[in-house]
């Protein structure tokens, strides 16, 4: 007869990673994460229109449902944005629309 054996697990959850639905108005617009030579625009349209929740460089996750030239840029993906482009000579001065 065969008998495994498994140790208990402990899972630690930290309240700094546990997800945060926003709620009401948004605050500030984010920057997308996106793959190289994927367009930021086309990506963005498409949550809009199927509802499927976007990651920002900052790590917020949300669903777009409003035109984020409305709001200020979120100071974390921005200062992610600037770490980048210094890195990187192809990047502008602002995200492409």
């Amino acid at each position: 007869m065969f008998v495994s054996r498994i140790a208990p697990v402990t899972v630690d959850v930290r309240p700094d990673l546990e997800e945060v639905l926003e709620t009401g108005e948004p605050l500030s617009a984010h920057i997308v994460k996106t793959d190289p030579g994927e367009s930021a625009v086309a990506k963005v349209v498409e949550a809009r229109i199927y509802g499927t929740p976007l990651e920002a460089l900052c790590g917020h996750v949300w669903v777009p449902s409003r035109d984020p030239k409305q709001l200020p840029i979120c100071e974390a993906c921005k200062s992610i944005y600037e770490m980048y482009k210094a890195f990187n000579d192809g990047l502008g001065d602002q995200p492409a629309e």
